[in-house]
């Protein structure tokens, strides 16, 4: 890891099961993230409000609910709202394969479905958050 980054795991809406995403938190916490986890029922205005007052570099979504193509899309806007376009988004979730094909083209980075791999996870948003990291060192500027 390039550096410790900062991550936002965040349950929008009114999906009330997080023990998801409260494992996800621990995994990437035991990994060497800094993470910040919100609650339940978070707007996406309180999400993107928490990623600013954080400084974070990643928002990590989890989502059961299937509001997935209406909230991770308001997130997104918000978090251009307060000029933070370059915070990478992920998500998991029961999403249909369909649904998670047109979350990545609206630009959210990765979209992990039950099952997946928490070292896994860690490890892949490690290597994309340097990845990115390493192109903003070498970007003009």
């Amino acid at each position: 890891m390039n550096r410790p980054y900062r991550v936002v795991v965040a349950k929008p809406g009114l999906d009330g099961h997080d023990r998801g995403a409260k494992t996800i938190t621990r995994a990437l916490r035991d990994h060497g993230f800094e993470v910040i986890y919100t609650g339940l029922h978070q707007t996406p205005e309180q999400i993107a409000e928490t990623a600013l007052q954080e400084d974070v570099d990643a928002v990590g979504l989890s989502l059961l609910s299937g509001a997935h193509l209406t909230l991770f899309p308001r997130v997104m806007e918000e978090l251009r709202v307060r000029d933070l376009a370059d915070v990478m988004v992920f998500g998991g979730g029961v999403i249909p394969e369909a649904d998670a094909r047109a979350l990545r083209e609206q630009g959210v980075a990765e979209i992990f479905g039950p099952g997946a791999s928490l070292k896994a996870i860690a490890a892949w948003l490690e290597r994309a958050l340097d990845e990115r990291h390493d192109l903003d060192a070498h970007a003009p500027g």
